[in-house]
């Protein structure tokens, strides 16, 4: 079997059979399936935690009609509430992992339920917030997919959702969440993955060119990984942690191919 992943950015996985059904099944359509996995994971931002309840995965496999006709919801969804702040580092967490008929995938959608928070820190002390939702955003997060899923194939669908792009601080009106994600076809990017020394110190990795903005933190071993990155040839920089007294370190013409994971050499962040 061809295989292919899916991330919709949220990691860890777990996974459930489904069939969905439709006109084309009740006249014995014979295209055959595809297996479609949706994961999620993170990209850093600057909170204790952010918590967000995931209640569906839907998808869109027609082009005509308006944007709420022809939407299927996925069986076996990893449904409840995700840390994403616990998915950095190339960690992932998947949402479901399912067959669907074969043919052509327009649009993916995730809805968010109503429990969403985020912690931060004043002082010493933990304070949690609710996330509040715009309401032209409760309908869920649509992501363009449009491709044709092959019979008998594996996609994974990764989705990175940007933190400190969706998480507001409005002052008076406390936090709201305008969810802003990056997907990509894991065998159409690629990775890459390194360590940053000293391990004491939590580094932001960001790696960017001309046309893609990713990062991630390293871990308690100070390894990373970012996942979803296109072809290309990226800059890619390890920023410590402010008042570290440390420097950050570059690693430029980092070339990445797609369904390739890239290791660098270990990074070192020298002291002032």
């Amino acid at each position: 079997m061809k295989k292919y992943h899916l991330f919709l950015f949220f990691s860890a996985l777990l996974s459930g059979l489904v069939s969905c059904s439709s006109d084309d099944d009740a006249s014995g359509s014979d295209r055959g399936t595809a297996r479609v996995a949706v994961e999620l994971t993170d990209a850093p931002g600057d909170y204790k935690h952010v918590y967000v309840e995931v209640e569906d995965v839907m998808i869109k496999t027609i082009t005509e009609g308006n944007d709420e006709e022809g939407w299927t919801s996925l069986e076996g969804v990893n449904t409840g509430v995700i840390d994403l702040l616990s998915l950095t580092g190339g960690v992932t967490e998947l949402l479901v992992d399912t067959e669907i008929e074969a043919g052509y995938l327009h649009q993916i959608r995730l809805i968010l339920g109503g429990d969403n928070s985020v912690v931060v820190m004043n002082g010493d002390v933990e304070q949690e917030f609710a996330l509040k939702t715009p309401s032209g955003q409760q309908s869920g997060l649509k992501v363009m997919v449009g491709q044709e899923l092959e019979a008998n194939a594996e996609y994974t669908f990764i989705l990175d959702f940007d933190v400190d792009q969706s998480v507001k601080n409005t002052s008076a009106d406390g936090y709201n969440l305008h969810p802003v994600i990056r997907m990509a076809v894991e065998e159409k990017s690629g990775s890459i993955m390194g360590s940053v020394h000293p391990t004491t110190e939590q580094a932001l990795i960001k790696v960017q060119n001309a046309t893609v903005n990713a990062s991630a933190y390293t871990d308690a071993n100070g390894k990373f990984e970012v996942h979803g990155l296109p072809a290309g040839t990226y800059k890619v920089t390890a920023v410590p942690a402010e008042g570290s007294g440390l420097n950050s370190a570059v690693v430029n013409n980092v070339e990445v191919e797609q369904g390739e994971t890239v290791p660098l050499d270990p990074m070192f962040l020298d002291g002032e």
